[in-house]
């Protein structure tokens, strides 16, 4: 059987025990039903699911780093009477391939304030990206693909 689906099964059980169905309980029994999981997982031989959650939860930890940092430069800069903005298009190649991937990639950089996907070329080989904060083109398109991107493709295969 699938681990994940068993760490599913976990947590509902342990909803069940605790007498209480909340979005806590159920993310608590996740957490206890994954170390459960992972002290047994010599019986499950070798699988990516106790590798990949750890890749995961760091992932969405980075995410939400960037997310505050951005949303406090663009706060930042609506409540100061000098304008820090220097918008630009920068053309981002990309190392992710697949659909979803590639889908995945221009999201994530869309919800980030201050920054959003356009387009993708028609080989399906770069990302162009709006950005109100562009002092360095180059910076910025190195930050994408080894924070964002690199993170992503950690978590993806």
């Amino acid at each position: 059987m699938n681990p994940f689906l068993i760490n599913i099964l976990l947590a509902i059980a342990w909803m069940l025990l605790a007498g209480e169905v909340s979005a806590f309980t159920f993310t608590s029994g996740l957490v206890v039903g994954y170390l459960l999981l992972w002290l047994s997982r010599s019986a499950w031989g070798e699988n990516r699911y106790f590798t990949r959650i750890p890749l995961v939860v760091a992932f969405v930890l980075y995410f939400l780093k960037e997310l505050v940092i951005a949303n406090l430069k663009v706060a930042f800069d609506i409540v100061t009477p000098k304008d820090y903005m220097e918008p630009g298009i920068v053309a981002v190649p990309l190392d992710v391939k697949s659909d979803i991937e590639i889908t995945l990639f221009a999201n994530l950089v869309t919800l980030t304030p201050g920054t959003l996907s356009l387009d993708v070329s028609p080989d399906r080989k770069t990302l162009y990206v709006h950005a109100l904060y562009v002092k360095d083109p180059d910076r910025f398109r190195e930050e994408l693909k080894n924070g964002l991107e690199k993170r992503l493709i950690g978590v993806m295969r």
